[in-house]
């Protein structure tokens, strides 16, 4: 199972964003927008300095219905649909087309076409899995076990082998293999053990779901419960070896240099050796571990499960990956489990919006090519750079005047700032697919081919230099990221439209918008994590003791005020988890705001929609960031996202900050206040 980088994102990823925007139509770049403030979304019967995002977005929040094919409605979900309108646009199109073989519209569009071919998806059903799990059933010892999932050019690894391919953190330059802790269906581990109802629920309906994919395929219901009784057990050992998800933020606890011959040594049932050159891996003679526990207790664990358990754990998780792919039973069942049961969705989006999230997947840069072409005009990405290059400025200066960091510390820290790397819109150079051959009328074959493309592409870095212009996200995505190895921050042109950017809006709007998102990014290659790499890229300790200890201190004090707040019936925020996250939100305001005092509107005090300058910069950011979520999506979120909740990334970050105070004159008494020596500031 190949595992993605954890980049440092703006938003969760793993959040299913499929919404509606008004304004615009889609692809009708001649309609202009007029108004950059929804006045009419605030609620002044709340006071700001009680709860900005509701006096902000009150009137919107207590309107808005989540649509039923949702698992949450607002910013972000509403520029994420209006990008796919976009690019179903162009799908339907490329579909149509008689492009040339091999061409990138070729692919595309055929690979559309054959998403969209239900009828010859029914037909076939479940028949393109058959002999795999006919394969499965004649595997008699865990060893054969570890020789399929190793043999899987579609899928090498499989579920119990979690990996990415990239830099080495402590030496950025030069690619490897890192394998993380995988083997789990559910969000982590404490779904596997916890005994609330909620909780309870969630498992219930994963034995259903299990149950039902077997009874898809021919199992009668009482062995198919058996087995799916067996593999939650499985799963659930599994679990106790996992760590945290706030744990997995250390870099430095997550890097464990090993040998493949120390490795076999250590764990002689796993047998490394010949599991690596199984994966035509031959040539590696060592590699990354974040989290050795999981492949220590998989050792062990192995060879005491019975045989007929792991072919059962295989065959689900054979089923349970291409879901999507298969005939419309197997699709329900998985949306049932996974949108329905733990993100409360009621309804499955349209199929074209599943199709089009799979071609971003599969094809996402051949279909970027396209799509910038189209909706992303090279003057919005020279836009872009100015405002990045006017953050980088304030926060050079905000380094040097900081009081708690030593000149020696202050040296490397703006080092690092001079030299990392901006990337606005699109690649300068692009994917290659052609080998990807794409056949109109075989929707699962396009999947398989796209994944062992993927997997022989990422093969090829292993022991390589590091190509630091690869992207990590596709140009339609709807949102940011920071690679500390990379020391880059990367803004696709998902994200460069309204109400984050638009060549429109007054500076307010932009600076508490795009403004803020810069500025978030600019900060994670600071934060708790990303503060531990060098300008180079390079996981190393750079700082004085003492300052290492003074960022600790204040950092703790986030981590505090995080942890005191509480939703859905006092289900309380882990601070430790979302503290890169909060630190990150805080710093971009932070730069955000000095950086609009440098304007023209900024320096003014002309009102727009009865409000000041301040005023807007800061209305804009809070209505940037207003989401409404589903209460199971929500309970997820807390769990394993590490960002907090909307609602404190405007409550949060504000509290701390004088500026806000002063534009909506927040006294002592409201809930947003803190006296000044309390207030949290780090960079």
């Amino acid at each position: 199972m190949i595992h993605v980088k954890l980049f440092i994102c703006l938003f969760a990823t793993t959040i299913c964003l499929t919404a509606c925007q008004k304004g615009t139509e889609s692809g009708d770049e001649s309609a202009r927008r007029t108004s950059f403030f929804d006045k009419s979304g605030m609620d002044t019967t709340v006071s700001p300095g009680n709860d900005f995002f509701s006096y902000a977005n009150g009137t919107w929040l207590k309107k808005t219905v989540i649509p039923a094919d949702q698992t949450g409605w607002g910013s972000f979900y509403q520029l994420y649909e209006e990008n796919q309108l976009k690019t179903k646009a162009i799908l339907e199109e490329t579909a149509k087309a008689d492009a040339k073989t091999g061409s990138i519209e070729q692919q595309i569009g055929d690979f559309y076409a054959s998403g969209m071919d239900t009828v010859t998806i029914e037909k076939i059903g479940y028949e393109p899995l058959k002999p795999d799990l006919a394969k499965i059933a004649t595997l008699t010892t865990y060893k054969d076990i570890l020789n399929y999932v190793a043999a899987d050019k579609a899928a090498p690894g499989g579920k119990l082998f979690g990996f990415y391919i990239g830099a080495d953190d402590r030496q950025s330059s030069l690619n490897r293999i890192n394998f993380q802790q995988a083997g789990l269906t559910l969000p982590e581990k404490e779904y596997y053990t916890k005994q609330d109802a909620a909780t309870k629920k969630i498992r219930a309906a994963f034995l259903t779901y299990i149950t039902r994919l077997f009874t898809l395929t021919g199992v009668d219901s009482a062995s198919a419960r058996t087995k799916a009784e067996g593999i939650l057990e499985f799963e659930t050992k599994l679990a106790q070896s996992h760590k945290a998800p706030a744990d997995l933020r250390d870099p430095v606890a997550n890097y464990n240099k090993v040998s493949v011959s120390e490795l076999t040594r250590q764990m002689p049932n796993l047998d490394w050796r010949t599991l690596l050159n199984t994966m035509n891996l031959k040539q590696i003679d060592t590699v990354l571990i974040g989290q050795p526990a999981y492949y220590q207790a998989l050792d062990k664990l192995l060879p005491t499960v019975p045989i007929t358990t792991l072919n059962d754990y295989l065959a689900f998780a054979t089923i349970d990956q291409n879901t999507s792919q298969l005939s419309q039973p197997f699709e329900r069942a998985a949306f049932v489990f996974y949108e329905n049961t733990l993100y409360g969705q009621p309804q499955q989006p349209a199929r074209w919006k599943r199709i089009t999230n799979r071609i971003d997947r599969s094809l996402g840069e051949a279909l970027g090519q396209l799509w910038v072409k189209r909706y992303f005009p090279p003057d919005a990405k020279e836009r872009m750079l100015t405002l990045v290059n006017n953050l980088q400025t304030v926060y050079r200066e905000r380094i040097q005047k900081l009081d708690w960091m030593a000149p020696e510390t202050k040296k490397v820290a703006l080092a690092k700032l001079d030299k990392f790397v901006k990337k606005i819109g699109y690649p300068d150079k692009w994917k290659d697919y052609s080998d990807i051959i794409v056949k109109r009328d075989d929707f699962f074959g396009n999947v398989q081919r796209a994944r062992i493309h993927d997997y022989k592409r990422e093969f090829a870095k292993i022991n390589q230099p590091v190509d630091r212009s690869e992207w990590a996200m596709t140009p339609p995505t709807v949102n940011a990221y920071a690679n500390p190895t990379n020391n880059e921050i990367v803004f696709p042109a998902g994200i460069l439209q309204f109400p984050f950017f638009d060549k429109d809006a007054d500076d307010a709007i932009n600076y508490g918008g795009i403004g803020m998102v810069i500025g978030h990014e600019m900060t994670h290659l600071f934060d708790d994590q990303g503060r531990q790499y060098d300008a180079n890229g390079n996981l190393r300790d750079w700082w004085t003791k003492q300052d290492a200890e003074r960022f600790t201190t204040k950092t703790q004090a986030i981590v505090d005020q995080y942890n005191g707040y509480t939703v859905l019936d006092n289900l309380r925020l882990n601070g430790r988890l979302t503290l890169g996250e909060n630190l990150a939100d805080l710093g971009g305001i932070t730069l955000a705001y000095q950086a609009f005092k440098l304007t023209k509107q900024g320096q003014s005090t002309d009102k727009i929609d009865g409000f000041t300058p301040d005023q807007r910069f800061f209305l804009g950011f809070a209505q940037v960031w207003r989401t409404k979520v589903r209460d199971e999506s929500l309970r997820v979120r807390v769990a394993t996202d590490p960002h907090s909740p909307d609602k404190f990334r405007v409550n949060g970050p504000l509290s701390n900050f004088a500026p806000f105070y002063q534009a909506f004159g927040v006294q002592p008494g409201q809930k947003l206040y803190k006296p000044e020596v309390q207030q949290a500031r780090v960079w």
